[in-house]
């Protein structure tokens, strides 16, 4: 990434420093819960930001969500977990993989959302979805939009995913642009966000491939975007403390992980998205099977780990630090739900804490701006399991030597700039940018109560 991105600094290679320190075609079991203090309101929402603001979240993944889209192909199935799946083919494509060279013949069919429109017309969006793609299937998802000045984006494709390695490579799409907006490896931004000119409105087109002659289908569960327009903005107010609480959420390093698979974003030294991925994951009580895992190196520690990092693995980034693919990944494991989106405040972190959710989040600073890190970063994920009296973050640091120095408390108000702020100065006094408050969100299909209220109050369901 270049200096010019917008806002998309954890893509690059993250904690370097800290490693050493402290277009293809058209185109079960519960986890930990809180508390039940509350019930959730009768006829809650699926996925609408509940008020404007300036994060607006929409997911498609109720039976008449996927029933009100357009269908090229393929079916809503109804069940307790609603999907969509490939029923009749639509056309048939060869697609040449770039990673691979191999070219191969896929049937395929499309569903395309209807249009919406986010409550804040938009500077970035970035999608989400849920899915299962068995072997011999995999899927592409794509926006096109309207901007404020009438005129239409091309369709920009924002993923070619499968939940394996063996039939294409999981890969983002370079080069899209139309001179108004750019996509920056899971990020649609608009190029030129002080002109005033924003994303209207926008469509989703979710494409759906399987081996010609075959009965398989991928299955999708959620799809869905997070759009926003979050001010430029090198510091933010602060938020008066208001819990003190600590969930338990396993620990892992992945600095343990240096040297080990070096084809993926060079080991563990860069690992630190899909290390929190898997904490969260292990939290709501899930983990790959022996079987999963039957490929690690038998003397590397927490195999779970490097699983983790081929699984969240962009083959055109190279690199597991692509948000959507983390989150898809986390969705993989039964009855999970994934999303990436905003957050304005840590007001709204320590609701998700209070209801026993943690949040894996995102954000960039120099050695200096956070007390206790030991190192600095153009990038990096951390996960926040708590919040302490004096209302400063607790949070599972994967840039830790091993896996008891994981856990790590962090003073509230630095820790709160780095991560909400838009722009920031960077070690030689550039201007670069920062995630304004960025975060991956997991949870499982059945929330209890308080949980589910908490997640309707940020638009999540």
């Amino acid at each position: 990434m270049t200096s010019s991105t917008p806002r998309r600094t954890v893509l690059a290679a993250a904690l370097a420093a800290a490693a050493g320190t402290a277009a293809a075609g058209p185109a079960t079991a519960a986890g930990p819960t809180a508390p039940d203090l509350s019930t959730a309101p009768a006829g809650a929402g699926r996925g609408h930001a509940p008020a404007p603001g300036p994060v607006d979240n929409r997911f498609w993944s109720s039976y008449t969500d996927w029933r009100c889209g357009t269908a090229a192909g393929t079916k809503a199935v109804a069940g307790h977990r609603p999907g969509l799946v490939l029923a009749t083919p639509a056309g048939r494509l060869d697609y040449t993989d770039p990673h691979t060279g191999l070219t191969s013949a896929w049937e395929y069919a499309s569903w395309t959302s209807p249009v919406h429109t986010p409550a804040v017309p938009a500077t970035e969006v970035i999608a989400s979805w849920n899915a299962a793609t068995p072997p011999g299937t995999w899927l592409q998802v794509e926006l096109s939009g309207t901007y404020s000045d009438a005129t239409a984006t091309p369709w920009y494709v924002l993923g070619r995913w499968a939940s394996g390695d063996d039939d294409v490579r999981r890969t983002s799409v370079d080069d899209q642009t139309d001179g108004k907006s750019t996509v920056w490896t899971d990020t649609f931004a608009i190029d030129d966000a002080a002109s005033g000119l924003r994303l209207r409105s926008y469509r989703l087109r979710l494409t759906l491939y399987r081996t010609p002659g075959s009965d398989l289908t991928p299955t999708v569960w959620r799809l869905g975007a997070m759009a926003s327009d979050i001010p430029d903005r090198f510091t933010v107010p602060a938020a008066e403390p208001g819990l003190a609480h600590e969930l338990d959420v396993p620990r892992y390093s992945q600095n343990t992980h240096v040297g080990q698979y070096p084809e993926y974003d060079n080991g563990g030294e860069a690992w630190c998205s899909p290390t929190s991925s898997q904490m969260i994951v292990e939290y709501w009580g899930r983990r790959p099977s022996a079987e999963q895992l039957a490929w690690v190196n038998p003397s590397f520690a927490d195999p779970q780990v490097c699983h983790a990092a081929r699984f969240t693995y962009d083959h055109q980034y190279q690199g597991c630090g692509n948000w959507p693919f983390n989150a898809a990944y986390a969705a993989t494991y039964p009855e999970m739900n994934a999303v990436v989106t905003r957050l304005s405040s840590l007001t709204e972190l320590e609701s998700l804490i209070r209801a026993g959710i943690p949040a894996i989040t995102s954000q960039s600073f120099r050695k200096e701006e956070l007390t206790g890190a030991g190192y600095g970063t153009s990038g990096h994920l951390m996960t926040v399991i708590g919040f302490t009296a004096d209302g400063d973050i607790i949070a599972n640091d994967p840039a830790s030597p091993d896996n008891e120095a994981v856990r790590r408390v962090y003073r509230r108000r630095e820790w709160e700039n780095i991560w909400l702020r838009t722009k920031r100065y960077d070690a030689n006094g550039k201007v670069r940018s920062g995630t304004g408050g960025v975060c991956y969100v997991y949870w499982p299909t059945e929330p209890a109560p308080t949980q589910h209220r908490v997640l309707r109050s940020l638009g999540l369901v």
